[in-house]
């Protein structure tokens, strides 16, 4: 299913967030290797998984690994977020003391569906001191999804992102995987919408096939044009293709520079909308191209 955009809404896409999430690079934190390749990554964001990408024998392994990965000195100028596993397993609390060891940017709790999933994490954290660390939450089961509002309202503004988990909704709702994604487009939006209502950044789910990169750039323009503000990967080989079709590319650069320059005119003074191309543009397109040009050069 291909989701097209006006063009006018191409030239002058929204951006809400501080800092770009094109591409959120989750891997294992058991993988010594990979934590060892981060440093050559042009991810916007890391993902250290402590829950499914983790065998429960490997559990305490790759906590430790992850206390001596961070103690090093992770990767500056990286957004750093640890998926820790649920508070109810018995892995959850230990991820927590990890977590208060390594000081990381947020943590993504897994199968967000009520606003006491995030509230036990959210007291944890103010308990460790670190009530500046931000909450993410996968948003990956039903009651996830029909709540996802409800959970971004709560916990706003230190919630920072909904991220869908179409792996697990697949399982939980019995549709089948197939070429495109277009009998979940509907969730897909209530999980954008409940996002954007709050200031929260939506993020799209994971592709799973990492070796087929054409499907993935196509799966990329849909969450896009769905309202995403980038995607969860699986493979350093989906870093290039995410940042490139979730940043903003030269010609929106250039539009945004234009409506700033329009706006900054003498004659454009006290005017709420002006014509710029041949399309009336408005004050709130201004504040946006001012949004992202701070983007583009921080």
């Amino acid at each position: 299913m291909r989701l097209r955009v006006s063009p006018f809404r191409a030239k002058y896409r929204v951006m809400t967030v501080s800092h770009f999430r094109r591409s959120m690079l989750c891997l294992p934190a058991s993988n010594a290797k990979a934590l060892a390749k981060l440093a050559i990554l042009e991810c916007d964001a890391t993902i250290y998984d402590l829950e499914d990408a983790v065998a429960p024998e490997m559990k305490a392994a790759a906590r430790d690994a992850l206390i001596g990965h961070f103690a090093a000195g992770a990767k500056p100028g990286v957004e750093h977020v640890i998926r820790i596993n649920a508070l109810s397993t018995p892995w959850g609390e230990a991820d927590l003391e990890a977590v208060a060891r390594c000081r990381p940017d947020a943590v993504l709790v897994p199968k967000v569906e009520n606003v006491s999933d995030l509230a036990a994490v959210a007291a944890r954290l103010d308990q460790a001191g670190l009530t500046e660390t931000r909450l993410m939450a996968m948003i990956e089961t039903p009651k996830g999804v029909l709540n996802a509002a409800v959970i971004a309202e709560a916990h706003a503004p230190r919630l920072a992102a909904l991220i869908v988990g179409l792996n697990d909704l697949r399982k939980e709702t019995k549709v089948p995987r197939g070429p495109d994604r277009h009998l979940l487009v509907p969730w897909l939006m209530q999980v954008v919408l409940a996002a954007r209502a709050y200031g929260v950044a939506p993020i799209d789910s994971v592709s799973n096939d990492f070796r087929d990169l054409v499907a993935f750039e196509t799966e990329c323009a849909e969450g896009r044009a769905m309202g995403f503000d980038g995607k969860m990967l699986i493979h350093p080989a989906q870093i290039e293709p995410a940042n490139r079709r979730f940043g903003p590319s030269e010609d929106e650069i250039a539009a945004a520079r234009r409506i700033v320059a329009a706006f900054d005119a003498p004659e454009a003074a006290g005017q709420g909308a002006i014509n710029i191309d041949g399309e009336m543009v408005e004050r709130l397109h201004l504040e946006e191209a001012r949004k992202l040009l701070v983007l583009v050069s921080s």
